[in-house]
């Protein structure tokens, strides 16, 4: 065989490798981009997860503890801020915690965060929750 022959059935044999190599190459990247995206997503999610559950068991904490406090009390002004302790609370027992797919997550948790404003607001206590994270601690 010729050395024209040979490059010529190199080339061709080139020619040939590049779509077979380019899917190949495809398909590694999309599995190994796909393991990497479930690894981030599930970081991602336990971290928003955690964050939400904090919120709401300050807030369930919070409701619970007023509410004990306010049940000595019998006159009609705390009588309604009794009303929209249970209220929260009866709120935040019904947030489904452990379906992250339920589609009304997020609407539900902005009720809980107006709910707590409210009754922050009858209790006149300041409604600025936040999570310090360099700290861990939680403020009121």
């Amino acid at each position: 065989i010729e050395s024209s022959q040979i490059e010529k059935l190199s080339l061709t044999k080139l020619c040939f490798c590049i779509p077979r190599f380019h899917g190949e190459g495809f398909q590694e990247g999309l599995a190994e981009g796909s393991h990497a995206g479930m690894a981030e997503g599930r970081r991602y999610g336990a971290l928003h997860g955690a964050r939400v559950g904090s919120e709401v068991g300050c807030y369930l904490g919070f409701a619970l503890t007023w509410h004990c406090l306010l049940q000595k009390c019998t006159d009609e002004k705390n009588s309604k801020k009794i009303r929209a302790l249970d209220s929260l609370i009866g709120m935040i027992h019904k947030f489904p915690y452990e379906d992250p797919t339920y589609d009304k997550l997020q609407e539900d948790l902005e009720k809980i965060r107006g709910k707590f404003k409210q009754v922050c607001s009858m209790l006149n206590i300041q409604s600025d929750f936040r999570i310090v994270t360099e700290r861990s601690s939680l403020t009121f």
